[in-house]
């Protein structure tokens, strides 16, 4: 009687392309609702210290939201753009080196392949056979790790920076505005603190990494800073200046 254990079938695994990129774009959109929570939160926090003036303090935040937003924006859109073009003329400098010294790169391509473990022969034969069907993907892909098709678009990026620093700066907005006079101050400390907590949790989360070191750090620091806002905005309301 055969002993022999059925074969058994498995799943394929499924693709994650593009799942990395996406992940990048989340832990993006956590860390600028963070930004604007916290630098907002403190700001409103100082204001309604200062003065019990709805007015005044409703325009402080909006203007800080505003400011923070075009801040936001215009340094991922740099940032990015800066990118980007150093990726076009990576890409730009391996097509002139494949067009003019075609055998030193296919050398440069096997050297990779047995860096990465594999045989001078077994290199040099996957080395011949990418480039004769691709050579420009091989190497850019094992050499400089690019997907010319997948460039990150700085306009995206700007777009996606200003509005999760503008959605996280609106929360300590309206609970500061919303919120009776007596209470305005102990009501937004305790949100911005629940929300920099559940945004800590979801950062960790999509990085896959601890979840309580990160809640703690920010809600710390988003403490410390509407702590701080708060006792200057004590001490210029009670200036005579």
């Amino acid at each position: 009687m055969s002993t022999t254990s059925p074969a058994v079938e498995h799943a394929p695994e499924p693709h994650r392309s593009g799942l990395g990129q996406r992940l990048n774009w989340l832990r993006a959109g956590v860390l600028g609702a963070n930004d604007g929570i916290v630098s907002i939160a403190g700001l409103v926090v100082g204001v309604a210290a200062a003065t019990s003036d709805r007015p005044a303090i409703l325009a402080a935040g909006i203007a800080g939201l505003i400011a923070g937003a075009v801040s936001m924006a215009l340094g991922e859109y740099v940032s990015v753009s800066t990118q980007r073009d150093t990726e076009r003329a990576l890409l730009a400098k391996e097509r002139y080196e494949l067009d003019h010294y075609p055998t030193a790169e296919l050398k440069e391509l096997t050297d990779l392949y047995v860096a990465k473990g594999a045989s001078r022969a077994t290199a040099h034969q996957l080395a011949v056979e990418l480039t004769d069907h691709d050579a420009f993907a091989a190497h850019i892909d094992v050499e400089l790790g690019i997907d010319p098709h997948d460039l990150t678009n700085p306009w995206h990026a700007a777009g996606s920076s200003a509005g999760s620093f503008a959605v996280g700066a609106a929360l300590p907005i309206l609970v500061v505005t919303f919120a009776s006079q007596d209470l305005r101050v102990p009501i937004t400390a305790a949100t911005v603190i629940a929300a920099l907590a559940l945004t800590g949790w979801a950062g960790a989360a999509l990085g896959g990494a601890r979840r309580s070191p990160a809640v703690v750090r920010l809600v710390l620091g988003g403490s410390a800073a509407m702590v701080l806002t708060y006792i200057l905005g004590q001490i210029i309301g009670g200036s005579p200046l």
